[in-house]
């Protein structure tokens, strides 16, 4: 019973992932497949650049909050019994792993997703709320100094692990660690043409504003 329970939230947590907010926005309310403009891709950035902030930061705030909740549904394991308190941390990890795959591959779509560093913010604000604060902070200092998105979210995804090994935020579990800096190679494998156009520089820069034109 225990496994069964265990395997209907791991595939839970696959599909709250795989819930293709922009594509789904984009189609419900603007008639168009966000992956067929801009860079093609199906998340939040692409969203900024092709619908605007409004729908941008819906669709950001989204897949956020998939990545916290599928990570936080590891709780009802303690709750119901299933799994010891200590072992949360392994579920918890597992979970959010699953559910940024899922934004990265979604069932709903053909397995053609977004980069999933929305999805996984959502499930380092669940694990280490804290560091994942801080590294959001990293994330917007660096795309107001350098103005691209991508170099931000790598920077941040890099950010999140080393400041784990600081004393003030090491974990008792060192699977945290080692998670973080695998998760950030995930980042950068899904940035890799990000990378490549950054090296050429020839990637496009985000146009942030801080008001209103006159």
């Amino acid at each position: 019973m225990e496994i069964l329970i265990i395997a209907v939230l791991f595939i839970a947590a696959y599909l709250i992932g795989s819930i293709s907010t922009a594509v789904w926005l984009g189609k419900a309310y603007y008639g168009i497949d966000i992956r067929h403009h801009g860079s093609g891709n199906s998340g939040a950035t692409n969203t900024f650049r092709v619908l605007g902030k409004k729908p941008g930061t819906i669709v950001m705030l989204i897949d956020i909050f998939k990545g916290w909740l599928a990570t936080s549904l590891a709780g009802l394991l303690v709750i119901f019994d299933v799994i010891a308190a200590d072992n949360l941390v392994y579920f918890q990890l597992v979970m959010g792993a699953l559910a940024v795959v899922g934004h990265i591959f979604p069932v709903y779509e053909r397995f053609k997703g977004g980069k999933g560093v929305a999805t996984l913010l959502g499930m380092m604000l669940a694990i280490q709320p804290e560091v994942a604060l801080m590294c959001m902070v990293i994330f917007v200092i660096v795309l107001f100094t350098s103005r691209y998105v991508s170099l931000g979210s790598m920077i941040a995804a890099l950010a999140f692990p080393i400041l784990l090994l600081l004393p003030r935020f090491h974990p008792d579990n060192p699977i945290l660690i080692i998670f973080g800096f695998i998760l950030f190679a995930v980042v950068v494998l899904t940035h890799r043409k990000n990378i490549n156009r950054l090296i050429a520089g020839q990637e496009s820069k985000a146009n942030i504003t801080l008001g209103r034109k006159k």
